[in-house]
This record gives C-alpha cells, sequence and structure tokens, in this order.
C-alpha cells in the first residue's frame, strides 16, 4: 500500500499575508486525491512530531537551541525577508520532518511501497545553521540521514526538482559519499547558489529562465539519469517542487503536469532498479494551488 503521510498541524503555519505558502496548497492536493480517485488506493498517515536526535544529525545544535528559544506569543517572528515564525510554525515544522521519518520506517518495514509527505513548511532551503526561504528543518536532509544512521544503508540518493536549487540540502551532504545529490532549478534565480564547483555526489544542473519540456527533459535523460544508474542508490529520496510550472508565477519555467509525470517514471525506473522500489517523495515548492494539486496526483499515480 502507498503512503501519504500528513497531519492537520502543518496547516497551523501561518506566514503572513500574501505570503506564498499558503494552507490552500494542502487543501488543494487533497481535495485533487479525493477527484481523482487517489484517496482510495492510498493510506493516510498522520506525520509524528520529529524527535530531537534526528534533527541532531543535520543541524547544529546552535541553530535548534536558539529556534526554540524565540518566543512567539507576541507575534510572528521574522527570519529573514520570507521566512516567518507564527505560534503554529515550529510543530508544523517538526510534523513536516517526522513525515519524513515515518515514510522511512514504513518502507524499510515492507509496511509501504513508497510514500509521498504532503507537509509544509518546505525543507530544502534550511541549512546546518540557519532558516531560510520559507525553510526551517531539512525535511530531506533529515529523512536521508535517518535512513543512513538507523538503518545502516550505504548509498541513498536524493534528487531535487524544484525550479529553486535546494541549497541547503547540497551544503549539508557536500561531503557525504554515502549521499548522491542531484538538482534541477532555474539559474540565475533564488538563492543563486549551484554554480559552485561539483563535488562527485553533486549533481547539479543549472537552466535558463523559460525552460520547457524538451530542454528539461534531455537535462535530466543526460544529466541525472546516467549519474543515478552508475551510483545504485539503496533508497531514493525526492525533494518535489512543482513551482516550475508554468502557471506558477514563483519562478520561469514552462513546466507541465506531464513533465512530472514523466520525470516520476524515470526515477521510479531507478528506484527499482537499484532500490527495491524504494522511494520517498516530499513536498518542497509549488505556489499556484490547482497546478500544484494536478501535479501531485500525476506524480503519485507515477509512484504508483
Amino acid at each position: 500500500m502507498f503512503a501519504f503521510i500528513s497531519h492537520p498541524d502543518c496547516l497551523k503555519h501561518d506566514a503572513g499575508p500574501g505570503h506564498p505558502d499558503t494552507p490552500e496548497r494542502l487543501h488543494a492536493i487533497n481535495n485533487a486525491l479525493l477527484t481523482s480517485g487517489l484517496d482510495f488506493v492510498i493510506r493516510h498517515y498522520d506525520a509524528p512530531l520529529v524527535e530531537r536526535e534526528a534533527l541532531d544529525r543535520v543541524h547544529t545544535r546552535a541553530y535548534l537551541d536558539s529556534l526554540y528559544a524565540l518566543d512567539t506569543s507576541k507575534g510572528p517572528v521574522r527570519l529573514d525577508d520570507d521566512t516567518i515564525l507564527s505560534p503554529g510554525t515550529l510543530r508544523a515544522a517538526e510534523r513536516s520532518a517526522g513525515a519524513g521519518v515515518l515514510g522511512v520506517e514504513l518502507i524499510m518495514k515492507g509496511e509501504a511501497s513508497g510514500a509521498f509527505c504532503g507537509i509544509r513548511p518546505p525543507g530544502h532551503h534550511a541549512e546546518a545553521g540557519g532558516a531560510m526561504g520559507f525553510c526551517y528543518f531539512n525535511n530531506i536532509a533529515v529523512a536521508a540521514a535517518h535512513a543512513l544512521a538507523v538503518h545502516g544503508l550505504e548509498r541513498v540518493a536524493i534528487v531535487d526538482f524544484d525550479v529553486h536549487h535546494g541549497n541547503g540540502t547540497e551544503a549539508i551532504f557536500r561531503n557525504e559519499p554515502r549521499v548522491l545529490f542531484c538538482s534541477s532549478f532555474q539559474h540565475p534565480f533564488y538563492p543563486f547558489t549551484g554554480d559552485e564547483k561539483q563535488t562527485e555526489n553533486l549533481i547539479d544542473v543549472p537552466l535558463p529562465a523559460g525552460t520547457g519540456s524538451k530542454v528539461f527533459r534531455k537535462a535530466i535523460s543526460e544529466r541525472w539519469l546516467p549519474a543515478l544508474d552508475a551510483f545504485k542508490p539503496q533508497f531514493l529520496f525526492v525533494s518535489a517542487g512543482f513551482d516550475g510550472h508554468i502557471a506558477d508565477e514563483m519562478a520561469h519555467f514552462a513546466l507541465v503536469e506531464a513533465d512530472y509525470e514523466w520525470l516520476t517514471e524515470r526515477l521510479m525506473g531507478i528506484a527499482r532498479g537499484h532500490c527495491d522500489g524504494r522511494i520517498l517523495s516530499m513536498l518542497e515548492g509549488g505556489y499556484e494551488p490547482g497546478a500544484l494539486a494536478r501535479s501531485v496526483v500525476r506524480h503519485i499515480k507515477a509512484m504508483l
């Protein structure tokens, strides 16, 4: 049975009026799961609260202590221009990171064939020592580090197709040979990283504004897929950002639902070929609710 992991607490993160990361994102996904019929072939799980030990594997103690010391009782605290800590944010972030840990456990124990975590806030911009870009805990890094530490895996891959470079995930695993990180993103664009000297375990694919299906698929086919095949991961993690959709005004790509389905089908080939089908996907960006929901449906269908 395929697992869909989320929690009502993820709706309680309030980044303020006009902020792109709204609870409507998750409402749209849940409605689309119902109308598509997928809701009847997946199993819903409540995301647990992440344990401090899991956060400590990827974040510094100083950062975590300072984050938990912030007082939101008198109102939101602004960590940067886009990253706001509201009274409900930390609990939502704990659920988001906990979702990935639960997903790993379900898959490793054979209780789920794969998993999608419909969570917010996202995580891939969060660095070891700080929050940024709507992100507080690096959810995908927490999940991957858990798989390595608890289940003794020797090789895991993380693929990130969000339109923004997953700078936090890359920085955390830059010198970790057990992790292959593949990222495609608009460049130059926020967070203006991803064009630095790469190490053997980093496959960055910067793409220009206006990138559509043909250029995107060619880049993935030529850069990601051979590297993933050669690495032979034992678990495949996906930072699933759908803000490269042509209807999403957060960036300037021209992707459509079919592109996300195409990519997911290729990733499933990697998962079946090397990982015994083990694949965990976690929501990152995607801020036009309709396009996001349609894309997630195609993504999950391909994972099924």
